[in-house]
């Protein structure tokens, strides 16, 4: 979390954040490359929690749109970091080559949640790349929406993690 606060970008973020969770891989690849291959990574598992998901929101009165027929595969070129632009349904916050991207997620009524990669050079090519959840609960149904989803988003993003480097 140190290397992750010398960041500017990420302090406002972290002020009264109801969640934050950090997720540390080491590897040989480009921070977009590394995006690309989180952003890409969808077993069967994974589609299942998300299907699952969609309705345990509804159940909470949450309306979202959720579409699982298109799962693309993005590449490091896909990867923008233009504040505004998208990647499948995280939108660029702030973004700087080989050293950071940060996105939020969809506009909700339940939380407003923040996605963000750090890229840490640690020698040659070798990066540590810093994997951190940022979460805001905006009413009743964000802890209760979160904190029933919590054990299944630290398995989620770990694997993706895992997946950036590969």
């Amino acid at each position: 979390m140190e290397y992750i606060r010398q960041f500017h970008e990420i302090r406002e973020l972290l002020k009264e954040a109801d969640h934050v969770d950090v997720k540390v891989v080491e590897g040989r690849v480009t921070l977009r490359k590394f995006i690309a291959s989180m952003l890409s990574y969808y077993p069967w598992w994974i589609v299942m929690l998300y299907r699952i998901r969609a309705v345990f929101v509804r159940l909470l009165g949450i309306r979202e749109e959720e579409n699982f027929g298109e799962l693309p595969r993005l590449e490091e070129a896909d990867i923008s970091l233009t504040p505004g632009e998208t990647a499948i349904f995280f939108t660029v916050y702030k973004a700087e080559e080989n050293q950071f991207w940060i996105a939020e997620t969809p506009e909700e009524r339940h939380l407003r949640a923040y996605f963000g990669i750090f890229a840490e050079d640690i020698r040659d090519d070798l990066k540590r790349f810093h994997v951190i959840t940022i979460v805001h609960y905006k009413d009743w149904t964000g802890p209760v929406y979160f904190n029933t989803i919590r054990p299944f988003h630290h398995i989620v993003v770990s694997r993706m993690a895992q997946a950036g480097i590969s």
